[in-house]
């Protein structure tokens, strides 16, 4: 016998590409992960870019022009404060006593990279203060700044004092 012999003339149902039975039954064979995968990467494109048009501070956003600023340096005191002294004088501003969570907090965050580099304090930080009111205090040192305002306008109220104060007179 031959094989045309077994056939009954009638077409293989699996043979049939058209046959709507076979396509049914065919299973997907791309990954569903890329497709989450995918999509989360979208997701997560189109939050970021919403939130740096949102906040301004995308790395296109230019600084707005300065409108004052001042050199400063920080010392610890023996009391326990820390002393404000102006970089350009050496003259003492004030000393800011307590806990001051954040001021210390930022200012050890601009210090940690000048001990990484073996770098003393004798370099003054600087205070800026923007044309659109925000405040940056900025180590030319390292290169790097922080924006004040970042972290709430009362934070970047502790500093704001330090551009108009003037030296301490001894009694």
């Amino acid at each position: 016998m031959t094989s045309s012999a077994l056939s009954d003339d009638k077409p293989d149902k699996s043979e049939n590409p058209e046959n709507p039975e076979k396509t049914s039954k065919m299973v997907d064979t791309f990954p569903r992960w890329v497709l989450w995968a995918t999509a989360a990467l979208l997701a997560f494109t189109l939050v970021a870019v919403a939130l740096v048009r949102v906040t301004g501070n995308g790395p296109d956003q230019l600084a707005e022009a300065t409108k004052a600023e001042r050199l400063l340096r920080f010392e610890d005191s023996p009391n326990g404060g820390v002393a404000v002294i102006d970089g350009v004088t050496g003259q003492l501003l004030t000393t800011v006593m307590g806990e001051q969570g954040f001021f210390r907090g930022a200012i050890r965050a601009l210090t940690r990279d000048r001990i990484s580099r073996k770098i003393g304090s004798e370099q003054p930080f600087k205070l800026m203060s923007r044309s659109d009111g925000r405040l940056t205090l900025f180590d030319p040192v390292s290169g790097q700044s922080i924006d004040l305002e970042s972290f709430g306008s009362e934070n970047a109220a502790i500093f704001a004092p330090f551009l108009t104060l003037q030296p301490q007179t001894k009694p």
